[in-house]
């Protein structure tokens, strides 16, 4: 796993593109929390503090979420200040799986949510 830049000391672990496994993306979109994680990273703007999500769920709930669309490969986090910035990895999932993650967020437009 590669590290992407962030804050001096508080790195965070993120797979490069060749390490992005199509059966890790789907089990990490196979939770509802995540699919809306996913759908409101795809509007603007394009990277979100994690505060911004309010998910029906306990802080530590939310944390696993995020930890598991990162290591997935969905996400890409970094800190900013004291906030960790999430954005889609849309380029990567696009060369990788074309149009899956287009299948997806429609599928949340027509049925998942509201």
């Amino acid at each position: 796993m590669k590290t992407q830049p962030s804050t001096p000391g508080r790195p965070l672990e993120h797979p490069s593109r060749g390490e992005i496994r199509l059966e890790e993306v789907l089990h990490a979109l196979a939770d509802p929390q995540r699919l809306r994680i996913v759908h409101t990273l795809a509007e603007p703007p394009a990277e979100r503090s994690c505060s911004d999500f309010g998910l029906p769920v306990s802080k530590s709930t939310t944390t696993h979420h995020f930890r598991v669309l990162r290591e997935s490969g969905v996400i890409s986090q970094v800190y900013r200040g004291t906030a960790k910035m999430s954005s889609l990895r849309r380029d990567d999932l696009d060369a990788l799986f074309p149009g899956l993650l287009d299948s997806v967020l429609s599928a949340c437009d027509r049925h998942l949510l509201p």
